[in-house]
């Protein structure tokens, strides 16, 4: 097989592994999550109704999530479930593990996403050095000399999870044109899905 070809052959290669595994990966992970939900709630069914129900676990499941959606939403609920958050951080191996999960799903919760006004670059951490910026808020900062508009930017130090808040002049951040989903999309791959030229229109 000649350079040339294998090449071809490697390039396209790489190109369907890469399309094809995350829509199986997903259509897997779906399908055990359909599966196992029935297993868990299927006897509860069989037992009331006489037979099995196919489908009514997972409709179950999608009643959970939603009532605990609705629980979520007001201050007692959020109360009650921080309690929870505080309970299962104390579990030895849950702890190691439950923290970086729960963060992976904020990161693209409409919460989170409703809190980044706009993507941005800030010099970060040194004067000629770049980071990728989230604008969260604007500040009117009251100096000797006048007001300042100043916006207060996250830029995030470890994935979307950590990071630092920095103030810093309105006009000290350059825009990117991208928009939040892709500011997001850019931290969580290290920078590998940057477009090449910005501001991006």
């Amino acid at each position: 097989m000649s350079t040339r070809l294998r090449n071809w052959f490697k390039v396209r290669f790489i190109a369907g592994f890469f399309f094809v595994v995350p829509v199986f990966a997903t259509a897997y992970l779906l399908w055990i999550f359909w599966v196992k939900i029935d297993d868990i709630f299927g006897p509860m069914y069989q037992g009331i109704f006489g037979r099995p129900v196919p489908g009514l676990g997972f409709l179950t499941a999608v009643a959970i999530i939603l009532l605990m959606g609705t629980i979520a939403r007001n201050v007692v609920g959020r109360r009650v479930l921080a309690l929870g958050d505080q309970i299962l951080l104390k579990v030895p191996i849950y702890r190691r593990l439950y923290p970086s999960v729960k963060m992976l799903i904020d990161a693209f919760s409409p919460e989170r996403r409703n809190s980044f006004k706009e993507v941005g670059l800030v010099e970060h951490p040194r004067e000629g050095s770049y980071a990728f910026g989230f604008v969260t808020s604007e500040v009117l900062l009251d100096t000797p000399h006048g007001k300042r508009e100043m916006v207060t930017v996250f830029v995030p130090t470890n994935n979307l999870y950590l990071g630092d808040i920095i103030v810093v002049p309105r006009e000290a951040v350059i825009p990117t044109g991208l928009s939040v989903e892709q500011g997001i999309r850019v931290i969580l791959s290290a920078g590998t899905a940057s477009p090449t030229r910005l501001p991006r229109s």
